[in-house]
């Protein structure tokens, strides 16, 4: 289960971040800062590969001692960052990879919203829903 799911736009500012264990909010904060970092060096590392394999999960960003990070980054270069508890073993790649799908059909839904200003902070409803039952998912 995703203990914190955030949206970055291309110029890595926050669109989104919610976060289950509220009293851990900054941490969690820094934990996706920190990882846009590591997003950055295999984006550029991939180059070009990333465009011709339209491979957008980048997999395990990097493992801390209570979660592991992972990241996804769209074709418009937003980037999807999820912190998952590293107790949780029977979380697969795949489940995560589904997981990331999911949260980017959700968020093309966002954008298509004529109502929705690109680069705004995310006031969806049925977003929110969607991430809650994400996080709130007991594998």
């Amino acid at each position: 289960m995703a203990v914190c799911i955030a949206v970055i736009a291309k110029e890595n500012y926050p669109l989104y971040i919610r976060s289950i264990p509220t009293e851990n909010e900054l941490k969690f904060h820094y934990t996706v800062h920190t990882s846009l970092d590591v997003v950055d060096e295999k984006i550029s590392a991939m180059g070009k590969a990333l465009v011709d394999q339209r491979e957008l999960y980048l997999g395990l960003l990097y493992p801390t001692e209570d979660y592991k990070v992972y990241g996804y980054v769209t074709n418009s270069k937003v980037k999807f960052v999820m912190v998952v508890d590293s107790s949780n073993t029977a979380l697969r790649d795949n489940e995560i990879r589904s997981m990331f799908r999911k949260l980017h059909n959700s968020y093309t839904d966002v954008m298509c919203n004529p109502f929705y200003n690109p680069g705004d902070c995310i006031h969806s409803r049925a977003f929110e829903n969607m991430v809650t039952s994400m996080m709130m998912q007991v594998c």
